[in-house]
């Protein structure tokens, strides 16, 4: 099984609590081209009525409800949720002083323990290429939105930031990086359209333009060491003293380091009338 979709080692490795994820926040947040921001960019999609009852699966940190506090209608009910307990405790934790009436949960999205027809949004944001059974997942979400609810699904290109694949590699031939080798099967914006389309109607592609212009090593350091499949074996010790050290030489050769970044947002709605293959 891909590490990717691999939920014992991502519940283990990757996703048991939210380091690797804030190291990951945090090199956007410093060096996105874009200035707007992903998540306020996100939001500005969701074409929702008010009341609302919304389920996010794979919440993360919950940093889509912390950038957008002061947009959230009072009339939306919010239930966000991960398989991980972790991510949702530290959701929980960044948004306790929020005001508003989140709902916590822990939830596999190839299991929702919802009644059909519950929601007016079901949300994925980043997470589908994580989920080992897609198919059932994308049964179950749909399965809980009401007809005429709307799906928003958001992932990457299957060359999104490459440069940094291939300048870990420069250092360390064999170093593998967790998405290495796993897009051709995994939910991107090249093949996300075709996932989508047995299970949901009117699916649109909307891509965020954006990239990394990255001036400081430390950041990009921790974030492809929030990426490694093997611990372990790669990059440890005084080797990650060696690694930003070469990155820091990069910068003095090349004044910055340029990234190329490919993320969109699939909105989807379930009709009446579909047909579940």
């Amino acid at each position: 099984m891909s590490k990717m979709s691999d939920q014992a080692y991502l519940l283990t490795n990757q996703y048991k609590n939210a380091a690797n994820l804030n190291a990951r926040f945090q090199l956007h947040a410093l060096f996105s081209t874009n200035k707007y921001g992903w998540h306020q960019w996100v939001f500005d999609h969701f074409n929702l009525a008010a009341p609302s009852r919304i389920l996010e699966l794979g919440c993360g940190s919950g940093y889509l409800w912390l950038e957008n506090l002061e947009r959230i209608p009072q009339s939306w009910e919010i239930t966000l949720s991960d398989f991980s307990a972790g991510m949702v405790d530290q959701a929980q934790v960044n948004l306790q002083t929020s005001q508003r009436p989140f709902n916590f949960e822990t939830i596999d999205a190839q299991s929702i323990p919802y009644d059909d027809e519950t929601f007016d949004a079901v949300i994925a944001n980043h997470m589908l290429y994580h989920v080992p059974d897609m198919a059932r997942a994308l049964v179950e979400m749909r399965r809980v939105l009401k007809p005429g609810g709307r799906f928003y699904a958001s992932t990457v290109g299957e060359m999104h930031m490459r440069e940094l694949d291939e300048l870990a590699r420069k250092f360390e031939p064999d170093v593998a990086l967790l998405f290495d080798g796993d897009q051709t099967h995994a939910f991107t914006l090249e093949n996300g359209a075709d996932h989508l389309s047995p299970w949901f109607s009117r699916v649109t592609l909307h891509q965020y333009e954006d990239a990394l212009e990255i001036t400081s090593a430390e950041p990009l350091v921790a974030y492809v060491l929030s990426m490694l499949r093997l611990t372990e074996t790669m990059l440890v010790g005084n080797r990650i003293a060696e690694f930003t050290d070469f990155i820091k030489q990069e910068l003095a050769r090349h004044g910055s380091i340029h990234v190329s970044k490919a993320s969109g947002l699939f909105e989807a709605v379930r009709m009446d009338d579909e047909r579940i293959p």
